[in-house]
């Protein structure tokens, strides 16, 4: 298989991974055609609508339109690529495992229509010996020349721009000298170490990785509790622990635990790949239970033990979507807190959050059926009145607000802050009744 003169990209699937991969490769200078069997969606691409909302990614998608195009007909875009990137979902089941459904679906598909020597990639993270098990569903085809290779994507959401064109490594991983020498030419520009490896050893990577970042925040939300506990700072600890270059200074997310659409589904899917090949994944399983624990019991423990009697207070929560600077809602901690809130009767729920859209007010509308949830754009408006403040993601904006003013709009002064964003002296200072995560 040689490095075609002209080489074309193809991506299946324009959710999150799907949209990042393709405009990126575009501004590379490849031309990428996209596809997606959601006409509306497709049809908004075209228009240039982007689905999700990733910092820097429209103007991206402007600035590249020349190259890159959107389509629902996948022999087209099977016809005129020479690589193609399987970036599908793949969600998990309600036993945890990973859902391959799609992902097959589409292989096969492909499969029907390939006429010339192509390269089929998997960026979706999938379980290892999935990439392998593509050529036979291919191979049912006569006549097709292809090869498969594992490339997992290692994308933040809120800098997964800079994490595509400026990665850590870039892990390939093909039983393919032919494939090799393409994918190596594919990122040719790309400054950072590169891993060419077996294909299990690629998924493994994908895996191992984001189960070791889930495991450094349920680590540190361990180490918070027992902070709160006997009265120590946790910020203060994990400042002398990260002292120790064995230790390192990254991603200790102090605060309730993570959320998101990869972290807690890859940890639990690592956590069944182990299970069905009879390992006993004893601290896979704890790192979720401490997440889950973190996320839900301890800290609404610690709301009910603020706030005293609940009932019939206006609360105001910062933050709706997971993380800041994205619109997904998929695990984030504020769902559950609001659920909660509900059941413990509060009177008004104030949801401030700067990319609050149609589809999260819908999201809530079984249990708004009172008018008691309310959306806010602005932090100061959705202050107005309110008991108490409870911070559920890292939104810069909010600990930006100008303090007094804010006090000067809530009736009283409670702030439980679950992502420790704010200053516990100056809070206290002020004369709010403020209460951190494992911070004095």
């Amino acid at each position: 298989m040689k490095i075609p003169k002209n080489l074309n990209i193809g991506v299946i699937g324009t959710g999150y991974v799907g949209l990042v991969t393709g405009i990126c490769l575009a501004d590379k200078g490849f031309n990428v055609i996209c596809v997606d069997n959601n006409k509306e969606k497709i049809d908004k691409l075209k228009n240039g609508e982007l689905p999700i909302y990733e910092p820097g990614l429209n103007e991206l998608l402007h600035k590249n339109s020349n190259r890159i195009t959107f389509t629902t007909d996948l022999l087209e875009a099977v016809e005129k690529s020479n690589i193609i990137f399987l970036a599908v979902g793949t969600p998990s089941k309600e036993s945890g495992e990973v859902d391959l459904s799609y992902l097959y679906q589409a292989v096969d598909d492909i499969g029907k229509y390939i006429n010339h020597p192509t390269i089929i990639v998997t960026r979706s993270t999938v379980p290892p010996g999935t990439t392998r098990k593509l050529k036979d569903i291919i191979n049912k085809y006569p006549n097709k020349k292809f090869e498969v290779v594992s490339n997992p994507e290692f994308l933040s959401q809120n800098s997964a721009i800079k994490d595509f064109m400026n990665p850590y490594r870039i892990v390939v991983g093909t039983d393919s000298e032919a494939a090799k020498e393409i994918m190596d030419f594919l990122y040719k520009d790309f400054d950072c170490p590169k891993i060419f490896t077996g294909l299990e050893n690629a998924e493994m990577i994908k895996y191992a990785s984001n189960a070791f970042l889930a495991t450094k925040i349920s680590y540190i939300s361990e180490i918070s509790k027992i902070c709160d506990k006997i009265g120590a700072d946790v910020f203060e600890v994990v400042k002398g622990m990260t002292l120790d270059p064995r230790i390192g200074d990254k991603y200790w997310r102090i605060g309730i635990g993570f959320g998101g659409s990869c972290l807690p589904k890859d940890t639990l899917g690592l956590y069944h790949i182990a299970e069905a090949n009879d390992c006993h994944p004893y601290l896979l399983k704890a790192v979720t239970d401490v997440n889950n624990y973190q996320r839900t019991t301890y800290f609404f423990q610690k709301i009910k033990s603020k706030l005293g009697e609940i009932k019939g207070k206006n609360v105001t929560v910062w933050g709706l979507t997971f993380k800041q600077e994205t619109d997904d809602l998929r695990e984030s901690q504020a769902v559950e807190l609001i659920k909660f809130l509900k059941k413990e009767g509060v009177e008004t729920i104030k949801i401030c959050d700067p990319l609050i859209k149609d589809f999260m007010k819908d999201y809530f509308s079984e249990y708004n059926d009172d008018g008691s949830i309310e959306f806010y754009i602005d932090p100061y408006e959705s202050v107005k009145g309110s008991d108490a403040i409870i911070i559920s993601n890292r939104w810069s904006g909010f600990s930006k607000t100008d303090k007094k003013r804010i006090k000067e709009l809530m009736r009283d002064y409670y702030v439980i802050d679950g992502k420790n964003i704010l200053d516990p002296k100056e809070m206290k200072e002020l004369g709010f009744y403020y209460e951190g995560i494992g911070r004095r």
